[in-house]
């Protein structure tokens, strides 16, 4: 990782962030969505990238995969306000279609990888003040951010990775369980991510 800016704080470095010019991204983004929750936190839960409602609101995790995850962390014993929430790559990416109708819908893109290598300097920012013990990865992008393997997740999930920055525990992205058209795979996708919460809370306890 590059040398990163001596912020004095977490609310200088979030507003630095406001300003990211690091990719493209920026240029069509609503704003920069930068983390939140406690800066005590001893878990970080990093998912891919905002949806279309995190790009609206500037706040992680509020769309509808949002609603799921929320309703896991619940069910494990996670309150919201004790864990960093945040995203490996900090603007919304995606293409605009028309609908039948003649509207717009703004459609998720995945972002790529010199755009996550771009706006790991900040994640690199936010793990440097939060210091959690554990990480949570969600999703094929935010392992990537937080491993640098390119794997899949399909065998990591539930499993803790040790890299140089700390212990990452891999599990699905609740966008996944939104997208799985079958509904047997999608509850058991789900039970999987609420098992992975619940050692998260295990190993941070």
């Amino acid at each position: 990782m590059p040398d990163q800016p001596d912020y004095a704080t977490l609310e200088e470095a979030a507003e630095a962030a406001q300003h990211c010019t690091r990719c493209d991204l920026y240029c069509h983004a609503t704003q920069t969505v930068w983390g939140e929750g406690s800066p005590d936190a001893r878990l970080m839960i990093v998912g891919e990238q905002p949806g279309d409602q995190e790009d609206l609101q500037g706040r992680p995790f509020v769309g509808p995969a949002g609603d799921i995850l929320a309703e896991a962390m619940e069910r494990a014993g996670l309150p919201r306000e004790k864990v960093w929430m945040t995203n490996a790559v900090k603007h919304f990416k995606f293409t605009v279609k028309t609908t039948a109708r003649g509207g717009k819908r703004r459609l998720h893109q995945n972002p790529d990888r010199p755009e996550i290598d771009a706006c790991h300097w900040w994640l690199g920012i936010e793990q440097r003040f939060i210091q959690p013990k554990l990480t949570l990865a969600l999703g094929g992008t935010a392992a990537y951010a937080l491993t640098g393997r390119k794997e899949g997740i399909t065998k990591r999930r539930g499993k803790v990775e040790e890299t140089e920055t700390g212990s990452v525990l891999l599990s699905w992205h609740p966008s996944y369980i939104l997208r799985v058209p079958n509904r047997g795979a999608a509850d058991r996708a789900r039970a999987q991510l609420l098992d992975d919460l619940k050692l998260a809370a295990e190993l941070v306890a």
